[in-house]
């Protein structure tokens, strides 16, 4: 049985893969079956890497083999997860109710960053579980409520401020514009007007009017009709998703 004993050994993974799939295999001119050969699994680690990179575990017939080494969308969806966390312990901070609407900005305190790629990279798993795109602080406009903001550093080498503010109105000037026939003073005063309602009263009137409102009520001006999403956007981040896809 000498003979047999080395040949099993020196069997070629192609050999055994071959005699697990057929059951029997014949050495030496004895066939031998699957109760009389144990093919057992072991693992070697390649070289230059340790078991903090790389490792194994298994009983013998099943071997189970762990790459622990990080790769760019682990570290991303890492870093994703953190931001998420941080939004939601301010908006906690801050008394909102899970229903309440906010916008929530972004900045980058680091000189030199990838954050914003990363942030990007992840923009569908932050806005499903914050309830609004993401922003750049830059978009931030000046009449925009700040409820809450706070300031992060060592994040995953990491340094950023996040802003919750409400929703602010977004006007598309060239349009408003065109709605006055180029009078500036009518635009303006339409913005105005805009700015001063309330906005739950104004995305109501909105979606009674199917995404159009007549403006009538501003002395000394022609009454126009209002198209949400043509000349105004209801929040910066319906402006943002528009402007995305354009």
């Amino acid at each position: 049985m000498g003979v047999v004993t080395k040949e099993v050994k020196s069997m070629s993974q192609e050999e055994i893969l071959a005699f697990e799939q057929s059951g029997e295999v014949t050495i030496a001119t004895h066939l031998l079956k699957l109760s009389d050969i144990k093919v057992i699994r072991d693992f070697k680690r390649p070289d230059g890497l340790t078991e903090k990179e790389i490792d194994a575990a298994g009983d013998g017939d099943v071997l189970v083999i762990l790459d622990l080494r990080l790769d760019n969308s682990l570290i991303e969806a890492a870093v994703a997860r953190e931001v998420v966390n941080r939004i939601q312990k301010l908006r906690k901070r801050v008394a909102l109710e899970p229903t309440d609407l906010v916008e929530v900005y972004f900045e980058s305190l680091d000189e030199k960053s990838t954050l914003q790629d990363i942030l990007n990279s992840q923009e569908n798993y932050i806005k499903d579980a914050v309830g609004s795109p993401f922003l750049p602080s830059t978009m931030m406009p000046q009449n925009s409520v700040v409820l809450g903001e706070e300031s992060f550093h060592g994040i995953y080498d990491f340094s950023f401020a996040i802003y919750l503010a409400r929703p602010a109105l977004v006007f598309e000037s060239a349009a408003i514009l065109t709605l006055y026939e180029g009078n500036k003073q009518f635009a303006r005063g339409l913005e105005i007007y805009m700015l001063s309602r309330d906005h739950s009263n104004l995305k109501l009137e909105f979606q009674k009017g199917n995404g159009k409102m007549t403006v009538d009520c501003i002395e000394n001006q022609p009454s126009v009709d209002v198209v949400l999403g043509q000349h105004v956007f209801l929040a910066v981040g319906d402006y943002f998703s528009r402007t995305k896809t354009h």
